[in-house]
């Protein structure tokens, strides 16, 4: 059935897949490079010092290796805006071709955002767009050492996407992987496979022969591709169970191998999601290309442990935000089972000329055909808050973007027919994509979070098929809030505590998981990242609407997905990371328990306050909540389940504080840490108060990671601020207060090591 039936959009199998070129030599040359940060005359003067084989003193280059991002830090300093303009990178390589009249050609697997490539100098190739792969071809210089010039460039250009109105960092520099390839005299570019039903048909312009390993190991298929090849009792990927199919493809001297899938999906009308035939409620998350300390240039280890994080949380969906992701990404998403919605980076800022035109389609041209073999993938974005006026007019250029999106919309069923398009918060083009996202922030940008399950079941009703992408809030890791919340009345004019922000998210999936006719949603989103739009956060130009920081570090909120998404046992008290409560003497203090067990057991101090049974309709946590009375000084709390056990200490504070009047410092295991107190040296439990660290002596301080622990300017969390240090030698810690003209130019110093 094609996607012209819009009574059902049923998609059958993966249906299309494409092998894009494997070399008969790939090998990976990220090591050796040397890299400075600002333009060159030309090309000459940059590899003129390799060329005569002596260095030069000036300019200084960098020693870097691959992948290597020039905002891997200054996009969270405080005091500066980000580099947006031109670099270098230059390196030698040793080309080898072992075909007398083969090609060699250097893979980028993303480079940000325009780039130049030179062989020695002469301009071989250039690319514009962050986040595709591309290739150049330096088979004309033969075998031996090649000198490489590359120039990356980040400069604002309102010509082109994405528009640096959106929230995130626009990085420059070789932050994917780029590798060298040899290539046979006949080679393809490409295979396109299409899959209907259990048939495969494959490229049939070309005579290959083709060998199909299932799932199990077993061969499926030996032979060629004269006809559609039929694959008898097919093992269908999964959520649950990821089956991969293995494809290999023989062309003369050229040998191609990728894995692709078998599964059909179905988005019903006015109704859920289906995946191979059963009801699938699809529960997601986003991600960014971005970690503290080296911006976008995260390493394979990063990504692998990003991707399983969020399988572990229980997600079986992802958007990835908002632009192509390494082709890595998809590979994982593939293997651990996460359905994906992947988009060009058409992200706000209006519509261009024809230059931005252009880009537009040749981005979503090469995203289609670089990932469509992916199983994961079943929505293909074409766009975000594409009604966001500024770079043009600020009237938004409606008979603009919507004459681009629709010629997005039919290139998209062009090159891929069997999948479906979608957008995010774009009302007026809501009608021509299959799959719309309005913009639902119940409870941080709008209304009250109860106001959710209304809003969310008018707008099911209002568009043919809806999947409701970025919801959440921002959350300060650290900082907590007593008293409870009035649910009826919270807002995000709160204190954004990780208390408040684990109330919404519970709210809204425990009304999610009981809607039969919703097809999914993806919270906003699961790592804190970089943007330069928001200076003022209390980490700095951090959207900290992650439930883990930009380092990985979780927040109390990831257990709350767990909660309701995990089918691995969890059991997790909120408050690992809250030292010290507060209130008075025999005042009643609420504890939750965030658990996907029958029954759970809490104990304080020895004491137990009973059993509990877990029921999704009793809110919050799903029944796991008590109030307990706290003695002061130290506590123990303890919760236990059939298989689990979890436990927290906390000290209870009932001294009353006054007005913040001095800073206590304090080391321990690398970190040190300032509390705001009175002049009486109580601790003041509440502060918000801004906080700056510097150091003197032979140490490192962490900063600019955009973290708790890694940010020299950051607001107070509970009164306390933290920052790491490590160093052999003496060094002094100085903290002050900063932008609080009540509290004062308040500053201490603490002696370390």
């Amino acid at each position: 059935m094609s996607y012209l039936n819009k009574s059902s959009l049923l998609f059958l199998f993966t249906c299309v897949v494409t092998i894009p070129v494997t070399a008969q030599v790939k090998t990976c040359v990220d090591n050796d490079w040397q890299f400075i940060r600002q333009d060159m005359a030309n090309v000459w003067e940059v590899l003129r010092p390799v060329q005569q084989g002596k260095p030069e003193s000036v300019p200084l280059w960098q020693n870097v290796s691959l992948p290597h991002c020039y905002n891997a830090e200054d996009g969270v300093d405080p005091d500066v805006n980000y580099y947006q303009g031109p670099a270098w990178y230059r390196t030698t390589l040793t080309i080898n071709n072992p075909y007398p009249s083969g090609h060699t050609l250097l893979e980028f697997e993303g480079a940000g955002q325009k780039t130049r490539v030179y062989a020695d100098t002469t301009l071989v190739g250039s690319h514009v767009g962050g986040y595709d792969r591309w290739t150049v071809d330096i088979t004309r210089f033969g075998n031996g050492k090649l000198p490489i010039a590359v120039r990356c460039d980040n400069s604002r250009d309102v010509e082109m996407i994405p528009s640096d109105l959106s929230d995130f960092c626009l990085y420059g520099g070789l932050y994917r992987h780029v590798n060298l390839l040899y290539m046979p005299k006949d080679y393809l570019d490409d295979v396109r496979i299409d899959v209907w039903g259990n048939k495969v048909t494959i490229d049939p312009t070309h005579l290959l022969n083709v060998e199909i390993i299932a799932p199990n190991g077993k061969c499926v298929f030996k032979g060629n591709n004269s006809q559609p090849i039929t694959i008898k009792k097919p093992m269908l990927w999964d959520v649950e169970h990821p089956q991969l199919y293995t494809a290999r493809i023989t062309y003369g001297e050229q040998r191609m191998e990728k894995r692709f899938g078998l599964r059909t999906y179905e988005f019903k009308e006015h109704g859920p999601f289906y995946l191979n035939g059963r009801r699938l409620l699809l529960n997601g998350t986003h991600r960014h290309e971005d970690h503290a300390g080296v911006g976008a240039a995260m390493t394979d280890s990063m990504i692998r442990r990003e991707m399983q994080q969020i399988k572990d949380m229980g997600a079986n969906f992802i958007r990835l935000g908002h632009y192509q992701q390494s082709d890595l990404v998809l590979q994982l998403c593939d293997s651990l089972g996460l359905l994906v919605w992947e988009e060009i980076p058409w992200c706000r800022g209006g519509v261009g000329g024809e230059r931005y035109l252009q880009q537009a389609h040749r981005m979503l041209t090469n995203m289609i055909n670089q990932h469509r073999h992916h199983p994961s993938v079943i929505l293909w974005g074409l766009g975000n808050e594409n009604d966001w006026p500024g770079d043009f007019s600020t009237k938004i250029d409606t008979a603009g973007v919507r004459s681009l999106m629709g010629s997005l919309h039919q290139l998209a069923h062009q090159l891929d027919p069997y999948r479906v398009t979608s957008i995010r918060r774009c009302e007026f083009c809501s009608d021509i994509v299959d799959v719309y996202s309005p913009s639902i922030w119940e409870g941080w940008y709008a209304h009250h979070f109860t106001d959710y399950r209304s809003r969310i079941e008018t707008d099911i009703k209002r568009y043919p098929r809806l999947l409701h992408a970025e919801w959440g809030g921002d959350s300060h890791a650290g900082r907590h809030a007593e008293g409870g919340f009035d649910i009826e009345s919270a807002d995000r004019n709160g204190d954004w505590s990780e208390s408040y922000i684990v109330r919404l998210y519970d709210w809204h999936l425990k009304e999610q998981a009981q809607m039969d006719n919703l097809t999914g949603s993806a919270f906003w989103t699961f790592k804190d990242f970089c943007t330069p739009l928001r200076p003022d956060n209390p980490i700095p130009y951090v959207n900290q609407k992650g439930v883990c920081q930009r380092d990985g570090t979780l927040k109390e909120s990831y257990y709350v997905f767990q909660s309701y998404w995990s089918n691995k046992p969890v059991l997790h008290i909120y408050g690992h990371t809250w030292p010290i409560r507060w209130g008075d003497e025999n005042e009643d203090k609420e504890i939750l328990v965030y658990s996907n067990q029958t029954e759970v057991e809490l104990i304080v101090n020895g004491q137990s306050y009973g059993k509990k049974q877990r029921d999704i309709k009793d809110y919050p946590a799903q029944g796991f909540h008590w109030n307990v009375k706290l003695k002061k000084g130290t506590n123990y709390i303890r919760a236990v389940s059939a298989c689990l056990t979890d436990e927290i200490t906390c000290e209870y504070q009932t001294e009353k504080w006054g007005a913040p009047a001095q800073i206590n410092l304090s080391y321990a295991d690398g970190l040190v840490t300032a509390q705001i107190c009175d002049k009486q040296g109580i601790p003041c439990l509440d502060a918000k108060d801004w906080l700056e660290f510097s150091v003197i002596g032979d140490a490192n301080m962490y900063q600019n990671q955009g973290t708790a622990t890694g940010s020299r300017r950051i607001q107070a969390a509970n009164g306390r601020a933290t920052i790491r240090v490590e160093g052999k030698g003496k060094c002094i810690v100085a903290v002050k207060s900063v932008k609080n003209k009540k509290m004062g130019n308040l500053i201490a110093y603490l002696n370390v090591f």
